[in-house]
């Protein structure tokens, strides 16, 4: 399985974006989620969903702003990112864990990472 991630792009404060992740080859796992990693920083969780059933969770920082979703026939999901703030500039990942379900908000729980797309929010 590889994934893809794309949509990364510029806007200004207060702006929205929607990034995909593409996943090819049969999913067979438990969770994706997208995560992040601004300069200088260490990777963050942002958001996951669960392939099977829907659920989503949301790091505290995103939460009321970004919303997960997925296409399971099409093997996509989607990062909807709304009211978008500088501090969200970062390179987002997409990435798969099959863990429990607290794993999902450890980066280091993901095993299969795809390559990122990159967020610009300016002031």
């Amino acid at each position: 399985v590889q994934l893809q991630a794309s949509g990364g792009g510029s806007v200004q404060a207060g702006g929205s974006l929607r990034i995909s992740c593409s996943v090819s080859g049969r999913f067979s796992g438990t969770f994706i989620g997208w995560l992040r990693q601004a300069p200088g920083k260490e990777r963050e969780f942002v958001a996951a969903i669960r392939w099977h059933g829907g659920a989503t969770y949301y790091a505290d920082s995103v939460k009321g702003r970004f919303t997960i979703s997925k296409d399971n026939a099409r093997q996509v999901v989607y990062l909807q990112m709304n009211g978008l703030k500088p501090e969200d500039t970062a390179i987002y990942f997409c990435a798969t864990t099959n863990g429990i379900t607290s794993s999902v908000y450890t980066p280091s729980m993901y095993t299969n990472w795809g390559q990122g797309t990159l967020v610009t929010v300016s002031s």
